[in-house]
């Protein structure tokens, strides 16, 4: 397979090994398994093709290969068939073998909620057994009990019909004594019964076919784990209320179960063998972080897991040989390896044996800084020896003199020391080597420190030397070397307090912006006015401000909108004014359906009222109609329901209507609301409603001194009822100011029809 975990490709192989002769298949399977191990049906299948060929040796080492990590009922019960058939004719013996079998497999999957066919099958073996003489019967009757009375507490989806099957069974035995026996599991059962719906719920999001894949966050994976995670919790939550080491097994179980399908993740292997660790069971705990590196053997976190439990039982050797295992040659291990291994080194055999290790591991080529800092903050903070750590730091200097993070590292140890003349010396040795381009944190570092530690005089000479450095490189030229008042709030700032109100950093950021910007091609249009935020977040401001709101400068890849064409939404209009919508294309204009009959009638831009007599003159009756009757609406979207009521309530003509039914036209009273198919509003609520619109003209003209952003919106069919009813009703005011209202439309008052 090119893809080693191609399910599909995985799903041909088994199904041509199938029709496959078993010399053949064998290496089909042994490949499908080596990459899914906890796959039952591969196993199953490669187990039934040696079954159909009698070769019980290969049949036996496959299920000492599988069975334990595959917790699968219909591969157990393959395996109980093979034994059955092995000893079906070795007499007495073979039976014992058989017995051994059931009870070896209810050991391992009598808690799964499918295992009700099992418990049948075994009651079933052992009412088949033969009885020479009475006291073999008493014995084989004790074995159905003890099964029977096992199997009625297990949530299995056979629940119910096991314990009919009890009940029959000790009512034939002996009525008297199954009245007793009956009243003491009655309320087990009912627990185990209330149980399973429970587990029932959770058991059935689990998809028990996938097979297991490393994780690739895709949204199937999650689910299952999510599903995975439920199920674990129910069962730890013991909600059947049984003994301790009963639970203890069935949420091993369902960890063994999870692992079939989770076999590649590692918070699931590390789960289970915490959960042994603090139920007590260090050993199987330990055995299970054994399988997980097996499972998974380039995990290093799993490793450091395991060797921290070793050590913190004072197993010291098998927590060094995981460590070992980590380090490898030690031309291959990584920086975080050796500084680990040094950690605990000085923890388990002292400061020589950490010290021996660091002078060998600052000789691999993978020796990063991160370890001289690693052992030098050890020897400073745990050892109590500053001049040692002293001498790591400056050995470190000459190897890493090019990496900023150990200057920043080196100077925070020189701080903790209050040694400020071999910080300044530390600074200037590093910027006098670090390409401008690598320095931006060193000198943020060092403008901080002299902000804090320095005088007026350092701390103002420290800033200029930092812009002219970054104005030799910067694309803004001498625009850099001028002071801001950015510069001020950055010196007089401390942790999370300002010299200024948040306005005054929003406004900062955008004029920082500006300035950086300020030779740059920039339309006018894609500054609009109050997103300087919304600009600065998007083009980001100068990487090397030292400003609190500094954004860095975003990645080339990443696609902007045209903030040329961004508009504000505004239900307010102006008819016949300029505005964006007045010059867009038609496409993108909204216009009246092609159901009008005068094809050169337009609602883009500017129109008279004539112009929409005109429009409904020709209109059809139904559509009029329907305009005249349709409510005020609160901006571009009606609502359904309001609009569907009114439409009820009106005599809307059809299509067939007589000649002689007068049409409702502009200027006529249907338009006005006083059409007999239109009740009238009494006096008082029209002049609510005018008052209302009054106010909503009040409004827009306080609105329109203050904003240059409402621009008008496309003309449809509940615009033409707001000219109409406006015009019915003597709306002059409004034309005086050569505005049209549109108080109703936003205060969203229905029209008369619904009142």
């Amino acid at each position: 397979m090119s893809d080693k975990y191609n399910v599909e490709a995985a799903e041909i192989l088994a199904s041509e090994a199938q029709h496959l002769p078993i010399s053949e298949a064998a290496p089909i399977y042994e490949q499908l398994l080596a990459t899914f191990p906890t796959a039952a049906k591969y196993w199953k299948q490669y187990v039934e093709a040696h079954m159909a060929v009698n070769n019980d040796d290969a049949t036996k080492q496959l299920f000492s290969r599988c069975l334990l990590n595959c917790l699968h009922i219909p591969l157990w019960r393959c395996y109980i068939r093979f034994i059955r058939k092995v000893n079906e004719k070795k007499g007495v013996e073979g039976h014992e073998e058989t017995r051994k079998a059931f009870d070896f497999m209810l050991n391992y999957v009598g808690a799964d909620i499918a295992s009700g066919p099992v418990w049948m099958e075994y009651i079933t073996f052992l009412k088949s057994l033969p009885a020479v003489n009475a006291q073999e019967e008493s014995q084989r009757m004790t074995a159905v009990r003890k099964a029977y009375q096992r199997a009625i507490v297990t949530p299995t989806h056979h629940l119910e019909q096991l314990w009919k099957d009890y009940e029959n069974f000790e009512n034939s035995v002996s009525r008297a004594l199954a009245k007793g026996l009956l009243s003491e599991y009655q309320p087990k059962y009912n627990s185990a019964r209330a149980v399973y719906r429970e587990r029932k719920k959770y058991v059935d999001e689990i998809d028990w076919n996938v097979l297991a894949l490393p994780p690739t966050g895709s949204q199937k994976e999650e689910l299952q784990w999510m599903a995975w995670k439920r199920v674990l919790a129910f069962e730890k939550g013991n909600p059947q209320r049984i003994d301790s080491a009963s639970s203890n097994k069935r949420i091993a179980f369902t960890y063994e179960q999870c692992l079939m399908y989770l076999y590649h993740y590692p918070d699931i292997w590390y789960d289970y063998a915490t959960w042994h660790a603090k139920s007590g069971s260090i050993d199987t705990a330990i055995k299970v972080f054994q399988r997980a590196l097996k499972a998974l053997p380039d995990s290093e976190v799993l490793r450091y897991a395991y060797a921290e439990l070793e050590e913190s039982r004072g197993a010291i050797q098998p927590a060094k040989k995981i460590y070992e295992s980590l380090l490898g040659d030690g031309v291959n291990a990584t920086a975080l390896a050796h500084i680990q291994f040094i950690r605990f080194l000085r923890r388990t055999e002292g400061v020589e044996a950490a010290r021996k290790y660091f002078i060998d591991a600052r000789k691999s080529p993978n020796c990063t800084y991160h370890v001289y800092v690693a052992y030098a903050m050890m020897a400073f903070c745990l050892d109590k020896d500053p001049k040692i750590a002293h001498n790591i730091f400056e050995a470190g200097l000459k190897r890493f003199m090019h990496e900023p993070g150990y200057i920043l590292e080196y100077a925070d140890f020189l701080s903790r020391l209050n040694d400020d003349r071999n910080i300044r010396a530390l600074f200037e040795r590093a910027l006098s080597s670090l390409p401008p381009e690598e320095s931006v944190e060193v000198w943020k570092r060092f403008t901080q420190f002299e902000q804090t530690y320095g005088d007026l005089a350092s701390m103002l000479k420290v800033e200029q030397r930092r812009k002219e450095a970054f104005s030799r490189t910067g694309e803004e030229g001498t625009s850099a070397l001028e002071g801001s008042l950015q510069d001020v709030v950055a010196r007089y700032s401390f942790m999370d307090l300002w010299p200024c109100s948040s306005n005054d950093l929003d406004h900062l950021a955008r004029q920082e912006w500006l300035a950086n910007n300020v030779n740059k091609k920039v339309e006018k249009s894609g500054l609009p006015n109050g997103t300087g935020l919304i600009v600065l977040a998007l083009f980001g401001a100068d990487k090397g401000s030292t400003g609190p709101t500094t954004i860095s400068n975003p990645s080339a890849k990443i696609v902007l909108p045209d903030t040329s064409r961004m508009v504000l939404y505004d239900p307010r209009q102006k008819p016949g004014g300029s505005g964006f919508l007045s010059s867009a294309p038609a496409a993108v204009v909204p216009a009246i359906s092609s159901s009008l009959s005068t094809p050169t009638a337009k609602l883009v831009g500017g129109g008279s009222t004539n112009t929409l007599d005109e429009i409904l003159k020709a209109a059809p009756p139904a559509l009029v109609a329907f305009v005249a009757s349709l409510p005020s609406v609160s901006g571009p979207s009606p609502d359904v329901d309001v609009v569907l009521s009114i439409c009820l309530q009106s005599n809307i003509p059809t299509a067939q209507a007589d000649k002689s039914t007068t049409l409702p036209t502009p200027g006529t009273s249907e338009l006005s609301g006083s059409s007999k198919s239109h009740p009238i509003p009494n006096a008082k609520s029209t002049r609510d409603r005018q008052t209302g619109k009054r106010k909503g003209i009040d409004r827009q003209e306080e609105d329109d001194t203050t904003t240059v952003q409402s621009l008008p919106l496309p003309r449809d069919v509940f615009r033409i009822r707001q000219l109409q009813l406006q015009k019915a009703r003597g709306g002059t005011s409004s034309q005086q100011n050569g505005s049209v209202s549109y108080g109703s439309a936003i205060s969203g008052e229905l029209s008369g029809s619904t009142s």
